[in-house]
């Protein structure tokens, strides 16, 4: 049986249930917002839950929203207000909270472009804390923006550079955003996953670097992470196991393990994907950390 590679969780359970796997050790819970937007949370709560799924252990929300690059009516501004509601369940606002918001991957790589997209649309309120020399507030939260780039521009790991601005930002929580791989083309423009476990960069590109954690950076790393490529193989695969004709589906399978495929597939409305999302997690995260702004 050959593997997919999917970074979302949604998608790990839904191979579970096909392959008739009763795995242990993880909790899950669906439900829908509206006709447009519905929300499943899986909790891994064991190692046999880690080993079904391949990810740390931990708690991940996938919001799937139906007609965001058909601009249903308000879509963007629904889908950011039910993340916002997720995240705010996540990073509990208070008058002194210090959030870090890093946006992962390459501006020039459009499918690798989602975080700092995301960060340029965060608004950004540390400097003001230090001009007026507050301590906190009850409106907006002490945040501090970082687009690191990747390794292959800068030449320095980008979990040491992130792991260094903690150090001088000092947040209560770090929110990191980056590219994720999926399965399924469709959730290109459909998905959006959020965890509380921390994230490798680069994990969407097929790239994973040192990984940016609360065991590495000393303190709560969320995650938001949207689909913006899938693997090659991954598609060779799901054509593999359609195919009603056993022969043929053979042949598929040893075509695959006879190469070393890396190559990744995007969308063509990659840049209408990166924007519309980008302004949803950006809206959504100023809702969560400035209330009394974006109320």
């Amino acid at each position: 049986m050959l593997n997919y590679r999917t970074d979302l969780a949604v998608e790990r359970s839904q191979l579970l249930d096909e392959a008739g796997r009763r795995a242990q050790g993880y909790i899950k819970k669906e439900s829908r917002i509206d006709d447009d937007i519905s929300v499943t949370e899986i909790e891994i709560i064991s190692e046999e839950g880690e080993r079904a799924f391949g990810k740390p252990r931990g708690t991940y929300i996938t919001l799937e929203v139906k007609g965001v690059l058909e601009e249903k009516s308000q879509i963007k501004e629904r889908a950011a207000h039910v993340l916002a509601d997720r995240l705010k369940e996540l990073i509990k606002f208070d008058y002194y909270l210090k959030v870090l918001v890093v946006g992962l991957g390459n501006e020039k790589v459009t499918p690798d472009s989602l975080g700092p997209h995301t960060v340029d649309k965060v608004k950004i309120t540390s400097h003001l804390f230090r001009i007026f020399e507050c301590d906190g507030d009850w409106e907006m939260a002490n945040v501090s923006g970082f687009n690191p780039s990747v390794t292959g521009v800068t030449g320095m790991e980008t979990a040491d550079l992130i792991e260094r601005a903690v150090e001088l930002v000092k947040p209560d929580a770090v929110i990191c955003i980056d590219a994720l791989a999926a399965r399924d083309i469709g959730r290109l423009s459909t998905t959006i996953q959020v965890c509380d476990t921390g994230i490798f960069p680069g994990a969407g590109m097929g790239n994973n670097r040192k990984e940016i954690s609360e065991k590495t950076m000393g303190c709560r790393v969320i995650s938001i992470g949207v689909p913006t490529v899938i693997d090659s193989r991954t598609l060779l695969i799901e054509v593999a196991e359609n195919i009603k004709d056993p022969v043929a589906e053979k042949q598929v399978e040893k075509y695959i393990e006879s190469r070393d495929m890396d190559m990744i597939v995007t969308s063509t409305d990659i840049d209408a994907i990166i924007k519309d999302f980008s302004d949803i997690i950006s809206n959504a995260i100023n809702i969560t950390l400035h209330p009394g702004i974006y109320s």
